[in-house]
């Protein structure tokens, strides 16, 4: 067990995730900006947060809206300006809160002067920034390595009759990390904002940084079937997660060890013995916090998620790790649409108690849901890219925050139209109005984040999964010096007998009442008890 006094703010606070594009307009251009997310920090810090994090704000020409960086030192225009940032940063300071950004080293935009200058020639000095290949014998592309968003990974310049390598658009040119003029320039980059007073950073598909020096084809996947997306065709043995990387994570480390109490979360979808590989050891440290995304990927099912949440802590212990904790994102559908409505505070209070680390992303805290975007408001490159892949596209998990009953539900001035559409429930779902409702799903959220502040056991305590006679129940306790809260979460319709494992103060309970000391669980309800 751990003392909350002893964790460092990564480890003890609520991560909270804000696209920036979706969270505040101040500018009235229909995009969310960096004025507008200062003006609603008082806001992220009334939900009982530590940290909030922005995916990319950088100079871009946003064909994967700030994913294609053209500039890592300065400030896309679209939302303000480095003293803006500035005063952003001082303002979160003040109401205590942290800052981390988002990190795009894999790639840049091939509008980047690096990349500008390595289309020069093969001479150019800026040449082997990046990877590059001669064709194929037939004169196509040097592999069959596949884009993230469909196509091959592979596009020929003209003038050189050579290939890049991009893992996601033609736009994204992978860096060459084994280079290392390239490591000094990322690496600088990180220092820039580091000094800026940023205390953290979100690193874009760290896995991904190396590549197999052979440039063999990657074996094709047995288990693909025609309406997956492209890149499942292959299994991606020599592009994902190689040994290098490892190495790269380690020099980011040093430079966030030149600094004081900062830290790194890293993008990493992989299997629990792979993904915590990226936390290192206790002597050699490196990414804080390996990104946990299992439960997204996994069935909304009480024994599949018991067993997972066990396993993972046992792996975190063996390996002195944090553990770490997400629902969504914006790659990903909003919990409440995948696990439904009746499941969305099960899953929030399964997200906000178990050991370790929580995301939240912006919006879940109300209760969004993915909007159905038609096609001709489409914006996603990814689902543009790949039109018959009906999950392709990221649009509905990216909507505009939902703040009042107002115009384009008070994200954008009246008369604007915003970048994506409005859900149409925001009348009903919005910060306003579920500030005046005591049992809203943010006045919810609140109680849960002021639960984690009155119970050190939340924070530090110890984890361990309780036996009942129902699959559709999961239990457990946390503990930490005579303290014992125990979490019952019934993921079914039925109502279960727990027996004494609800005795005790009922803390909380997602059907907005106390009931009755070892009453029985009822149908979807989340239970907190403060136990014997």
């Amino acid at each position: 067990m751990t003392q909350p006094s002893e964790l460092k703010w990564w480890q003890r606070g609520i991560i909270y995730q804000i696209y920036p594009r979706s969270f505040q307009d101040a500018s009235g251009d229909g995009v969310g900006d960096l004025r507008g997310i200062t003006s609603r920090l008082p806001y992220v810090a009334s939900l009982g947060v530590e940290a909030v994090w922005l995916s990319p704000i950088f100079v871009s020409p946003m064909r994967d809206f700030g994913y294609d960086v053209a500039d890592y030192c300065d400030i896309d225009p679209l939302f303000g300006t480095l003293d803006d940032f500035d005063a952003l940063v001082a303002e979160a300071h003040r109401l205590r809160l942290k800052v981390m950004l988002d990190y795009v080293p894999n790639h840049t935009s091939s509008d980047h002067p690096w990349f500008q200058e390595a289309l020069s020639g093969k001479d150019s000095p800026k040449r082997d920034w990046y990877v590059w290949r001669d064709p194929a014998p037939d004169g196509g592309p040097p592999n069959n390595w596949k884009s993230h968003f469909g196509g091959p990974a592979w596009t020929l310049d003209e003038g050189s009759g050579q290939y890049y390598l991009h893992q996601f658009l033609p736009g994204q040119p992978d860096l060459n990390w084994s280079n290392p003029e390239v490591q000094a320039a990322m690496l600088d980059a990180l220092r820039f904002w580091l000094r800026r007073g940023v205390d953290g950073f979100r690193v874009d598909v760290m896995n991904l940084l190396a590549e197999d020096e052979r440039f063999l084809d990657e074996p094709e996947n047995p288990d693909w079937r025609p309406g997956m997306n492209e890149y499942a065709q292959t299994l991606h043995v020599y592009t994902n997660d190689q040994p290098a990387t490892l190495d790269y994570v380690r020099m980011m480390r040093g430079v966030l060890d030149e600094f004081e109490d900062r830290m790194m979360v890293g993008e990493i979808y992989l299997t629990v013995e792979r993904l915590l590989r990226y936390a290192g050891t206790p002597e050699a440290p490196l990414a804080h916090l390996p990104f946990n995304f299992h439960l997204i990927l996994l069935p909304w099912d009480a024994r599949e998620i018991r067993a997972f949440v066990d396993d993972y802590d046992v792996a975190c212990r063996a390996t002195h790790s944090w553990p770490n904790w997400v629902l969504g994102n914006h790659d990903k559908p909003r919990f409440k649409s995948r696990v439904g409505a009746d499941q969305y505070r099960v899953a929030q209070t399964l997200l906000l108690t178990l050991r370790g680390t929580p995301t939240a992303y912006y919006g879940d805290e109300i209760g969004m849901h993915d909007v159905p975007i038609p096609f001709e408001r489409m914006v996603d490159p990814a689902g543009l890219q790949e039109p018959d892949v009906p999950t392709a596209s990221r649009d509905p998990e990216r909507t505009p925050m939902q703040w009042d009953t107002g115009p384009n539900a008070g994200f954008a001035p009246a008369g604007v139209t915003p970048w994506l559409p409005i859900a149409d429930d925001f009348e009903r779902v919005n910060v306003q109005v579920e500030e005046g409702e005591p049992h809203s799903d943010l006045n919810y959220f609140r109680a849960l984040t002021a639960l984690r502040r009155e119970h050190p056991a939340l924070l530090g305590g110890e984890y361990r999964s309780l036996d009942t006679q129902h699959t559709d129940v999961f239990a457990f306790e946390r503990t930490l010096e005579g303290e014992r809260l125990v979490v019952l979460l019934n993921f079914g319709g039925e109502t279960r007998e727990v027996g004494d494992l609800a005795g005790g103060e009922t803390l909380l309970s997602s059907l907005n009442d106390a009931p009755p000391d070892a009453s029985p669980l009822r149908p979807n309800e989340a239970r907190i008890v403060l136990g014997r």
